[in-house]
């Protein structure tokens, strides 16, 4: 795992090494340039495999190739030896290496073969081509920026702003997508000049010229017609050799361990796997906050699997770290589950320098309740225009919640989506701030600079790809393409390689999740049960407890602190000062908000804290107040 950079064009060595040195947090360990008349890489490195020899960048044997590298190749052993017969000769024996080499017999081709997180580098010197990669479903980040010919990216986006040619304009779409969603989907980033490579495409850069294409999607084909218990069978053999492949490592690992599903089926097989006790490591909260716990859960496994557990009670006294997390966030990001991520990988850090992670799961297999409201709709549509009109004002009654079931709220979203297509629909549920809010939020001249933007266009557009599929099938689609690289993902990157530890996802590996996706929908989601062939695959490794234990998610109790112990800070950061020196949003829609939500009539506990965590990130970023 590391950081890397690098220019194309020009090269510029002491610009080189102020990127590269920005991420040292992703790559403590070891340091590497390589420079040349018209391209510069630089890499920080984080050692994982190989300690001795695995030091970037790597060179083919001819000099003529030259590649940084971040991320893993879980496959690079079985691809090493078929190149060993084909002649090629390794001075190392890391997966890096063999990037290289299949480049050298594959061309850009070469990432079809790669099964692993990964995004990477390599400088071809006899085409003077820069061929840069991104893996699948974009477990590794990579930003970049494309100026006057000339080309700049790195894992990091604060790494770009070392570049003193970069404006800082910000753009007003993302921010309109931030607050619509709390995470700003790919391509775009908050600022106007700066990129991000979509997950499973390349970018190519040669003769001053800039060219990306998608390598990998998506497919939903269906097998021949098959028994429920092949598909049993077939879950459990690949969730395996997931697991197994993602052990491979030269240093001490562990797991994240929740208490759910996901995270205990992988601390079940890595117990199968390993001979010595697992490290696993949970995050939970006090008394008073318990419908957010999962310890007692992952207590329970703990002690099934006799691992060596690790737990850290979260407190709301946050404010030291919300800064640094604004930081290494890079952009405004608001799923406030960024928080126990980071924490519980500051505490992992101390035993491991690896953890196995549950992300992925729940939109390869069918674990969102959200989905059980997809399942609903098929007959809740049929009801007649004007009953699903009064369940609007009916639902609108419904008292709401800041505990982790909020089922208030929940039947007002999903009342409201009754009278949409399927696809404005269900966008809708995954939408934090609904269209009828947005002219209420946004001030009058930031929506004038928003003139014929719609904030859901870049999901509007994966789910017109989906029309005519089974929604179901269209639901998951338009997550694994949205939600799990630009949320999920981003923040399992950002908050781990924050505290210097390499995570790792099975359930992202993308031959299981390909599968996954070729099983009847019926099968994932059967009746209202969530991850049906899932929980069937796993019933004999697991306690019948967490089988059939609903879904927690990791998830803090934001709402109720924001409303306590965070209620004078949070009032002190979004003052009329501050809202109106920023000029995006009404400051008199905010005060009623906060009113409501601390009068305990509605529940804004996403909206407030996205409005925290952008006004941070402009302390942080614009106003350089912390001297990060």
């Amino acid at each position: 795992m590391c950081g890397i950079c690098g220019t194309a064009g020009f090269s510029n060595q002491g610009l080189l090494e102020r990127m590269t040195r920005s991420m040292t947090h992703r790559g403590p360990d070891d340091e590497g340039y390589f420079l040349d008349n018209n391209v510069g890489l630089g890499i920080r490195r984080l050692s994982i495999i190989d300690l001795d020899t695995g030091h970037q960048p790597i060179h083919s044997e001819n000099q003529n190739l030259c590649v940084v590298f971040n991320g893993e190749i879980y496959n690079y052993r079985e691809i090493a030896k078929r190149l060993e017969q084909k002649g090629h000769r390794f001075y190392t024996k890391s997966d890096t290496e063999v990037i290289i080499h299949l480049y050298e017999e594959k061309g850009e081709d070469c990432v079809q073969d790669l099964n692993g997180m990964f995004a990477f580098a390599i400088w071809d010197k006899a085409k003077e081509k820069l061929f840069i990669a991104r893996d699948r479903l974009g477990v590794k980040p990579l930003y970049y920026t494309f100026k006057n010919g000339n080309l700049i990216f790195a894992s990091e986006l604060k790494a770009i702003l070392e570049f003193e040619e970069i404006t800082r304009e910000i753009d007003s779409k993302a921010i309109d997508y931030f607050m619509t969603f709390l995470y700003i989907p790919a391509p775009l980033t908050i600022f106007k000049e700066i990129k991000k490579l979509p997950a499973g495409h390349i970018l190519v850069y040669q003769n001053h010229n800039l060219t990306t294409r998608q390598y990998w999607d998506i497919s939903f084909e269906p097998l021949k017609e098959q028994s429920e218990d092949f598909y049993v069978e077939r879950i459990r053999a690949l969730l395996k050799e997931s697991v197994a492949s993602r052990l491979i490592s030269d240093v001490p690992l562990g797991v994240f361990l929740s208490g759910g599903i996901d995270s205990s089926a992988i601390v079940a097989l890595v117990s199968q796997l390993k001979s010595n006790p697992v490290k696993t490591f949970t995050i939970g909260y006090d008394k008073q906050h318990a419908s957010y716990n999962e310890l007692r859960n992952a207590r329970l496994i703990a002690q099934r699997f006799n691992t060596e557990h690790h737990e850290f009670i979260v407190k709301p006294d946050l404010l030291q770290i919300l800064p640094k997390l604004a930081w290494h966030l890079d952009e405004p990001f608001a799923d406030s589950s960024a928080v126990p991520t980071f924490l519980v990988s500051e505490i992992a850090r101390q035993h491991i320098k690896v953890a196995l992670s549950g992300i992925g799961g729940d939109e390869g297999f069918a674990g969102y309740p959200r989905y059980l409201g997809v399942h609903l709709s098929r007959y809740y549509q049929n009801l007649p225009l004007f009953l699903r009109k009064a369940a609007i004002g009916i639902a609108a009654l419904f008292p709401e919640s800041t505990q982790s079931r909020n089922i208030g709220g929940w039947a007002k979203r999903f009342a409201a989506g009754g009278v949409l297509s399927a696809e404005e629909r269900y966008i809708g549920w995954v939408s934090v701030l609904q269209r009828e809010e947005r002219s209420k939020l946004h001030s009058p001249a930031f929506l004038n600079t928003l003139t014929h933007h719609d904030p859901q266009w870049i999901h509007l557009q994966y789910a017109k790809r989906t029309e005519g599929i089974d929604p179901l099938n269209a639901a998951y689609s338009l997550d694994i393409k949205t939600y799990l690289p630009d949320d999920l993902l981003f923040m399992g990157d950002r908050m781990s390689m924050a505290n210097s530890l390499e995570l790792r996802e099975p359930f992202c590996d993308y031959k299981l999740l390909e599968f996954s996706l070729s099983i009847p929908p019926g099968l994932k989601l059967k009746g209202f049960t969530l991850k049906y062939l899932l929980k069937k695959a796993l019933k004999d490794m697991l306690p019948a407890h967490i089988i059939q234990g609903r879904k927690h998610g990791f998830m803090m109790p934001i709402g109720q602190w924001l409303k306590e112990d965070l209620k004078n800070w949070t009032l002190d950061l979004l003052s009329e000062t501050n809202i109106r020196k920023r000029g995006y949003f009404n400051y008199e829609y905010i005060k009623s908000m906060l009113n409501e939500h601390y009068c305990g009539r509605r529940n804004f506990d996403d909206r407030i804290w996205s409005l925290i965590m952008l006004e941070l990130w402009h302390q942080v970023y614009i106003d350089k107040k912390y001297g990060f």
